[in-house]
């Protein structure tokens, strides 16, 4: 039994948020949001949001059951790139240089580990 969560069109691009996913990728809940508590990067928000989600949903699909906190995991998080809003700006001699700011789709299972 597992649960997920997906945010889509999170502002910031999914290169940026695939190295914060990737350090909580396998750890427990409680240890996956205290390690992106801690964290400078921006990324860390929306991803602690989704994971928070995907507890709740857990939760609330299966509400005769007792869960461990430690024994849930984070089986899949998975960043995808979302659209990007085509910017422009005005630079020399009349021209104008693009700007494509990029948008990311994350996607969080969580689930009881396979070890017991």
């Amino acid at each position: 039994m597992e649960a997920k969560a997906i945010r889509k069109h999170v502002r910031g691009s999914a290169i940026k948020m695939r190295t914060v996913a990737n350090l909580v990728r396998g750890k427990s809940v409680p240890q996956a949001l205290a390690l992106l508590a801690v964290m400078p990067h921006r990324a860390t928000e929306p991803i602690a949001k989704t994971i928070k989600s995907a507890y709740s949903n857990l939760l609330d699909q299966n509400r005769d059951e007792r869960f461990d906190d430690e024994a849930l995991v984070v089986r899949e998080i998975r960043i995808d790139e979302g659209p990007m809003f085509k910017r422009f700006q005005p630079a020399p001699r009349g021209r104008a240089l693009p700007i494509l700011k990029r948008t990311s789709h994350v996607t969080v299972v969580v689930g009881p580990s396979d070890q017991a």
